[in-house]
C-alpha cells in the first residue's frame, strides 16, 4: 500500500514553516495533504504557528495567544530560516503575502481552490489559554466550508485526547488522529481512544520501540507517522503499513515512493 505523502508545515524543509509559500511549495511539489498547527489568536482568529512563542519563528517576542492578528500580520515569519537573504542582491523580490502570518482560512481557501483534491491535516496545540475554544472556533471554520461531514478533506489531530473528544462532540462525523510521541503513554491512550479514532505514532516509535507500533496495528487503526524524512524512515513507515507519512521534504518521499513503484516493489 501507497502511503498518503503530507506536507509537514509545508515544504518546510526547504522553506520558512508555516508560510503559504511553504504550502504553495508542497503543493508544487504534489503533496497530496498539507498539516499545519493551529494557534488562536487574542481576537479569536486561528492561525498556522507551531510555538506558543514568536522567539524562533516570528522574528521577536511574545506570545500568540495575546496578540491580535493584525500584529502578528505586520511580522516576518520567513527571516529566521535564511536571515542572510536581505544581503543577496541576486536573492528574488519577497512576496510579504507568502511570509507573514498565515490564518487556517487562508489555508483552507488555499487547499479548497487548488485544481486537484488536496487533504488537510490540522493539529491544535495544547496546553493553551483558550482550552477548548480552539477546537470550537475550529469546528465554526469548518463548518464555513462545509466539511465536518463524512469524507470531508480534513482530519483533527491533537496529542491531547480531551481535545479530540471535544471535536467529536461538536463534529461527530470529522476524522481524528491521536498524536503519540512516547510509548509509556500508549498503554492508557489505548483505553481512551474513540473507536473511530487513527493513530499519529512519531517516526522514534518506529524506530526503537517497535512492539508499541506492533501494539497499535493489532488494533485495526490507520498509523499516519511524523516526521518522515529519510528513505530508512520510510521504510520503516512502508513496512508498518503505514496510511500516511508526514514529511518536511515531500517532493522527496513522492520521488522516493515514485521510485520504488517503478521498481516494482
Amino acid at each position: 500500500m501507497r502511503p498518503q505523502v503530507v506536507a509537514h508545515r509545508g515544504a518546510s524543509h526547504e522553506l520558512a514553516e508555516h508560510t503559504l509559500g511553504a504550502y504553495v511549495a508542497a503543493l508544487d511539489a504534489g503533496a497530496e495533504a498539507l498539516e499545519c498547527d493551529v494557534r488562536l489568536t487574542a481576537d479569536g482568529h486561528l492561525v498556522c504557528v507551531h510555538d506558543r512563542t514568536l522567539r524562533r519563528t516570528g522574528g521577536g517576542r511574545g506570545i500568540v495567544s495575546t496578540m491580535e492578528l493584525a500584529d502578528l500580520s505586520e511580522l516576518d515569519f520567513a527571516a529566521w530560516k535564511n536571515p542572510w537573504a536581505e544581503l543577496d542582491d541576486e536573492a528574488p523580490e519577497r512576496d510579504h503575502s507568502m511570509d507573514s502570518v498565515l490564518t487556517l482560512r487562508r489555508l483552507l481557501e488555499t487547499v479548497a481552490d487548488y485544481d486537484r483534491p488536496v487533504e488537510v491535516a490540522i493539529e491544535t496545540k495544547h496546553p493553551t489559554r483558550y482550552g477548548g475554544l480552539v477546537e470550537r472556533r475550529l469546528v465554526e471554520v469548518l463548518s464555513d466550508f462545509g466539511w465536518t461531514r463524512a469524507g470531508a478533506p480534513v482530519r483533527v489531530m491533537s496529542f491531547s485526547f480531551t481535545a479530540l473528544q471535544r471535536v467529536e462532540r461538536l463534529a461527530p462525523e470529522v476524522q481524528l488522529v491521536q498524536l503519540v510521541d512516547k510509548p509509556n503513554y500508549w498503554p492508557m491512550l489505548r483505553r481512551l481512544v474513540g473507536p473511530d479514532w487513527q493513530l499519529g505514532p512519531g517516526i522514534n516509535l518506529l524506530q526503537e520501540h517497535p512492539k508499541v507500533v506492533a501494539s497499535m496495528r493489532r488494533t485495526g487503526r490507520e498509523l499516519h507517522v511524523w516526521v518522515v524524512n529519510s528513505e530508512a524512515d520510510l521504510q520503516l513507515c512502508l513496512d508498518a503499513g503505514a496510511k500516511a507519512v508526514i514529511t518536511d521534504r515531500p517532493g522527496h518521499m513522492l520521488d522516493l515512493l515514485d521510485r520504488r513503484d517503478r521498481a516494482g516493489k
